[in-house]
């Protein structure tokens, strides 16, 4: 017992010798950081610009530091945090490189990523969250497209670049946590992964497992690609929010609310911010999810979203759609150029694609982006050749506020078995070609106040079954401002 004690007391006096020493040696790693940087290269015009962070070359790294010289222990009872954490800085005032987490059972509180540093949780290694809430910091965090006060993430990286989570190691968060905010204050319960303003980051191979809150939350982020991971979550799997260049290629997801979600801040202070989420590419990725929809798209829109790719992708199970665009009356801003091509979708609660732009998501109220400009603009979107089993309907598209229609539908080479069909109302350049399902009951085909191409034969849709769309939000007696 004596000798543990006297171990802990070297140890605990060489972590603070170290950080004590950490300033100097922070700015000799910033200078070899600075003339080892260089830029970005801009993708062609052609090309989708989300690809070049996928390709990416592996980072070189110039140390390799095992947690265990630290004195993480991975004993499962033990917390590791300080050693873990000690790891990691030090890893990165020396320029950078691999911090190694070897295979045990990690308890720790939350940890914080710097640039430079990649983090490999080893084949038999789990990081496993505190369930002492103590352990987690308070910070600004982005919560349904709000700043708030809440806990930061159980693994986080803030304004840093070139930073990663990979190996085939797990990540468990906290099994207590209970819904999305704590009881009584209100706080955003922590994320299970979360990167504030960084660039170049890379999460692959791992097996990650969240509860009750959203497990990865990407915010104000660019060049960020998750690769062969697996989600399981008991809320949403990832949240990009307001990113740019965003690829998700080969992972899992098994999920509980939203499998993937794209947003961009909600009402008139996420439209004032204007940090639109662009450029996302989503591929060959497997999606089941027992809450709500397998890809979300908003209905936090209100700094716009453009540019998202989805492709050759399994769509297993859904409480409600495959795919959902949504939003609301007093978001503003757009959604635009999303398409799908080459998917296979089953096992849907409701439908294979929902589209809504007036009444999806909270109200903001007297705080929403305020007139017609808060009627969120949808257009052009495209999908293709995608195979669909059993859905209990193909496209309801009806909800679309006719101040501001859908400008722009592709649907090409849609085929398999459906109950009911496609539903339009107030969708302007819509194609429809080589729609070739069967099962389905009454018309393939309704619409009302569409024009396009493919629409002979269409039944007339009946508007009167639908709720009113939402008027513009009146302005307020006292503008609203960021405070």
């Amino acid at each position: 017992m004596n000798r543990v004690r006297m171990e802990r007391r070297s140890f605990l006096k060489a972590a603070a010798q170290t950080m004590m020493a950490a300033p100097a040696v922070s700015a000799l790693g910033r200078l070899a950081e600075a003339q080892q940087a260089t830029p970005a290269k801009t993708a062609p015009a052609a090309a989708h610009p989300a690809a070049h962070a996928m390709a990416k070359a592996p980072a070189k790294f110039a140390v390799s530091l095992n947690v265990r010289d630290y004195g993480a222990t991975g004993d499962g009872k033990t917390k590791d945090t300080l050693a873990i954490q000690l790891a990691i800085e030090r890893c990165s005032v020396f320029g950078g490189g691999e911090v190694v987490v070897p295979a045990g059972d990690y308890l720790t509180g939350a940890l914080a990523l710097r640039s430079g540093v990649t983090l490999r949780i080893e084949e038999g290694a789990t990081l496993n969250g505190s369930q002492d809430m103590a352990d987690y910091p308070f910070a600004q965090v982005r919560w349904e497209g709000h700043w708030v006060k809440g806990y930061l993430g159980f693994i986080s990286a803030t304004d840093a670049v070139d930073v990663g989570l990979v190996g085939k190691g797990k990540i468990i968060g906290n099994p207590t946590l209970r819904g999305r905010n704590e009881r009584g204050t209100g706080y955003r319960f922590p994320a299970l992964i979360e990167f504030n303003n960084c660039k170049n980051v890379r999460v692959e191979g791992l097996y990650t497992q969240q509860f009750g809150m959203w497990s990865t939350h990407p915010v104000y982020c660019e060049n960020v690609t998750f690769k062969n991971v697996t989600f399981k979550s008991g809320a949403d799997g990832i949240d990009v929010d307001s990113c740019k260049h965003t690829v998700i290629d080969s992972c899992t997801f098994e999920t509980s609310d939203d499998s993937i979600s794209l947003k961009s801040g909600r009402g008139a202070e996420g439209n004032d911010i204007g940090r639109v989420c662009e450029d996302t590419l989503i591929t060959n990725c497997t999606l089941s999810d027992a809450g709500f929809a397998n890809i979300g798209i908003g209905s936090e829109t209100s700094a716009g979203v453009r540019g998202v790719r989805i492709e050759k992708c399994k769509f297993i199970h859904a409480r409600s759609h495959a795919i959902f665009i949504k939003s609301r009356v007093g978001r503003g801003a757009f959604v635009e150029d999303v398409s799908a091509t080459d998917c296979d979708v089953s096992g849907m609660g409701q439908g294979f694609l929902q589209i809504t732009n007036t009444s999806t998501g909270k109200s903001d109220g007297a705080a929403s982006v305020i007139g017609e400009a808060g009627i969120p603009l949808f257009k052009n979107f495209r999908f293709t050749n995608m195979r669909v089993t059993d859905v209990p309907m193909l496209v309801d598209a009806t909800r679309m506020d006719p101040l501001k229609p859908l400008d722009g539908l592709t649907l090409e080479n849609i085929t398999g078995t459906c109950k009911k069909g496609i539903e339009l109302a107030n969708v302007k350049n819509v194609h429809l070609s080589g729609i070739k399902v069967t099962g389905f009951d009454g018309a393939l085909l309704s619409t009302a106040d569409v024009t396009g191409t493919g629409l002979a034969g269409a039944a007339k849709f009946d508007t009167s079954k639908l709720p009113k769309a939402p008027d513009p939000v009146p302005a307020p007696e006292t503008p609203y401002q960021l405070h």
